[in-house]
């Protein structure tokens, strides 16, 4: 069997004498799609940043492709590739002049208009950032993250600001292009994380249950209740 590429043992993570995480244990394994689904509030992001070593933890062990995040943090942020918040992209960039702008940074080869597709936006091409909307914007960064070309990558609710007909498409063709690597995405919607092959659900910053999609739906209804809803501010644009 193979080793885990990401590995949490009993992690916590507390502000003063509040419990933001409490005592996660979980394992992802190379070439997995894996969820982490939770409502705001519930813990998820805190987890994601301690494993991306942005974030101290409180006590626990987190190994990420067999190095300890305490001791070879630079590392561990060679192999992850992470959608980035939007707030660092240049406004004045059309969407070619962007991506050509990260794939020098990297220095990596890329055809733009191949990445566009990927995330359905190349009528979008020759438009400068600060015009896209709130979903396009959200696809920019997911652009961004794929031109590392990285072992992982870790989506943090990356399409909360889409329909889910759009959501849909580009996870298909995230699926595709990151066929063998190994996936992490987090949201608040099930919808994002229903082609996981397991998913872990946090609630107060506990595991509350885990499983597949199918099986989290059919064991609580409630999960498809409190989770599959459409962001009422989500655009199709």
């Amino acid at each position: 069997m193979l080793d885990p590429i990401i590995k949490v043992e009993n992690l916590t993570k507390n502000y003063g004498d509040f419990e933001a995480v409490k005592g996660l244990s979980f394992e992802v394994y190379p070439g997995e799609i894996f969820g982490l689904l939770g409502p705001n509030g519930a813990g998820k992001s805190t987890t994601l940043e301690i494993i991306e070593t942005l974030r101290q933890k409180t006590s626990g062990k987190v190994i990420v492709n067999g190095f300890d995040i305490e001791k070879d943090a630079d590392e561990i942020k060679k192999i992850i590739g992470v959608q980035l918040q939007t707030a660092g992209f240049y406004p004045g960039l059309n969407l070619v002049e962007l991506l050509d702008l990260f794939a020098g940074l990297y220095n990596e080869a890329i055809d733009p208009m191949a990445i566009l597709d990927s995330v359905n936006l190349r009528d979008k091409a020759k438009a400068k950032f600060k015009e896209l909307s709130g979903g396009q914007k959200q696809r920019v960064s997911i652009a961004r993250a794929i031109i590392k070309r990285p072992a992982m990558l870790i989506f943090d609710d990356c399409l909360s600001a889409v329909d889910t007909v759009t959501e849909e498409r580009i996870l298909n063709n995230l699926r595709t292009l990151m066929q063998g690597k190994t996936t992490f995405l987090i949201s608040h919607r099930i919808s994002t994380v229903k082609s996981a092959s397991h998913i872990i659900v946090l609630e107060n910053g506990r595991i509350s249950e885990e499983g597949t999609h199918e099986s989290l739906i059919q064991k609580k209804g409630i999960y498809y209740e409190m989770y599959q809803s459409q962001n009422p501010d989500a655009d199709n644009g």
